[in-house]
């Protein structure tokens, strides 16, 4: 009985299979964990739901932006991307299913006996795990409720910016949205900035990676993120895991077997994306 932690799937079904057959998977003893962005711009997202959906108690996924991204197209709320490779998906008799499926899955994992935490994009140093908790919850209640075309034609934006207790509606839905799922810096204090995506090495000043300003949960619990591909799982501090890889630009899928700590990389089908 093992525990699998992989990183942003992104439509790229293939490499998810060759991935997992290299250490045997059985569901019917073993754990896979997924950072989320399931779907979008490798070619199988519509395998990737079906085979994910198919796993049932033997996944733990969360969220992320391009999943909501999905769920906003599949509303009519947002535009279908070509260079998202969603059509299929779309079209598909069992869409429905799929979509009802997703709008129901988690923004955060939890494991208290493994001390391990998962989110998309991680957890902003402004809250402790029960805030984390709680706004994750109130997120995925109006996602699984009859009313989430309003909230999913409302998290498009990147105010408000600054946590506080005081948030109240659509606005406090967007920022634990933006944190759970789109954040990459902070200014020193823990505000979120939801505009830069260089590397940390040509971040201007004086934005930091959000984690590399401590927070109250990185020190008592290991955080495993996707999200950032550019980061090649590189830089982070310990105790911090980025398993995003970048497979669908033409980089690997990356996995970890967290009984022993042993990794696991199945490179890319192909050299590069669709074209913008």
């Amino acid at each position: 009985m093992s525990t699998y932690l992989i990183g942003d799937v992104h439509g790229c079904y293939d490499e998810l299979q060759s991935l997992l057959a290299q250490v045997a998977f059985d569901p019917t003893q073993d754990t896979l964990w997924l950072t989320g962005d399931l779907v979008a711009r490798g070619p199988g997202s519509l395998e990737v739901l079906r085979y994910v959906r198919s796993l049932g108690d033997a996944v733990r996924l969360v969220l992320g932006n391009h999943d909501l991204h999905l769920l906003a197209v599949y509303a009519g709320i947002s535009r279908n991307k070509p260079k998202d490779r969603l059509t299929p998906l779309l079209e598909a008799e069992d869409a429905d299913e799929l979509i009802n499926w997703l709008r129901r899955q988690p923004l955060l994992q939890v494991d208290e006996e493994k001390k391990l935490v998962m989110a998309h994009a991680g957890i902003t140093p402004q809250w402790d795990l029960e805030t984390a908790k709680v706004c994750a919850r109130e997120v995925e209640a109006v996602l699984s409720s009859d009313s989430y075309p309003l909230f999913l034609d409302a998290m498009y934006g990147d105010m408000p910016n600054n946590w506080t207790p005081e948030l109240t509606g659509l606005s406090r839905l967007r920022f634990s949205t933006n944190a759970l799922t789109r954040m990459r810096y902070c200014f020193p204090n823990g505000q979120l900035d939801m505009i830069s995506k260089e590397t940390p090495e040509s971040a201007p000043p004086p934005l930091k990676p959000w984690f590399a300003i401590e927070g109250p949960v990185a020190r008592d619990y290991t955080i495993v993120f996707g999200h950032w591909a550019s980061l090649e799982g590189k830089g982070t501090p310990p105790g911090v895991i980025g398993l995003d890889t970048g497979c669908c630009w033409g980089g690997v899928l990356t996995m970890l077997r967290w009984d022993d700590q042993s990794w696991f990389a199945q490179p890319s089908n192909r050299e590069r994306p669709l074209d913008e």
